[in-house]
Formats: C-alpha cells, structure tokens, sequence
C-alpha cells in the first residue's frame, strides 16, 4: 500500500473514534453531526443539496432528518414557491448544542497541535489544502 493512502486511512480512522466518541456523547452519530455541522454552518437548503454536501444519498439524508426531528435537532420545511421541494435546517435546539459540540472539537484539536511548531502545523495545512485540491480536481473529471 501506498504510504500516502496508508497515513490517510489511520489519520481518518484517528479521527473517527476522535469523533464518534465527542458526538456519541452528545447521543449523535457522526453522520447526523455532520449533516448537522452543514446546516449549522449554511442554513436552510434543498434536501438534495444536503445530500451532496455530506457525500451521502438522498435517501440517507432522509433517515437522518427522521432522527434528527425527533431530537429537535433539525426540521423540514415544504418550500413556498414550489412544493415539491423540501428545505431543511437545524433549529434553535441544535444552535445551542453547536457551541458545545465546536468547542469540544476545537479544543481535541488544540491539544493535539500545541506542541508543533508554526512551520509544521502551515505544513500540515498546505499538505491537507493540496490533497482536498486534488480529490476536488479528480471528482469533477468523473
């Protein structure tokens, strides 16, 4: 294997029991906080459009809204102008615990970087910027 995919694959698995471990705190699975991060962050949006920025189906997206309606979390709206279209958006519930669930992410990744040097963290941002460039590059070909 490749060493580049190789440190990938342990960086995303580190940072996936990181995650699932700070959201399951929370009673969320990642896939929920991270659609809802995209929410938080963008605001409403077609459900559709959820879906492609999460990386998921929209069938997916759809059983997570289920999941997060129920919490309060998240709720669909049918659009006004054409009812075929369903927006959705995180609500004032899900706001407050955004604060919590950033906070607890910013500080893991405080502690982690605060004993490496301006040259490395700038290196570990320009390595991350060129790959997601790249991936970014290769997903428009297809």
């Amino acid at each position: 294997m490749e060493p580049i995919l190789m440190y990938y694959l342990r960086v995303s698995q580190h940072l996936s029991q990181q995650f699932r471990h700070h959201f399951g705190q929370m009673n969320l699975t990642f896939p929920q906080a991270l659609t809802l991060s995209v929410l938080g962050a963008e605001g409403p949006m077609p459900i559709s459009k959820l879906a492609e920025r999460t990386g998921s189906a929209n069938s997916t997206v759809s059983g997570i809204m289920d999941r997060l309606e129920k919490l309060d979390l998240a709720k669909r709206t049918r659009s006004e102008s054409d009812r075929r279209v369903i927006y959705v958006e995180a609500t004032p519930k899900y706001q407050k615990l955004r604060k919590k669930a950033e906070t607890g992410v910013n500080e893991y990744f405080d502690s982690l970087l605060e004993n490496l040097s301006e040259d490395e963290r700038a290196t570990i941002v320009k390595s991350f910027q060129y790959l997601d460039k790249v991936l970014m590059d290769a997903e428009k070909k297809k």
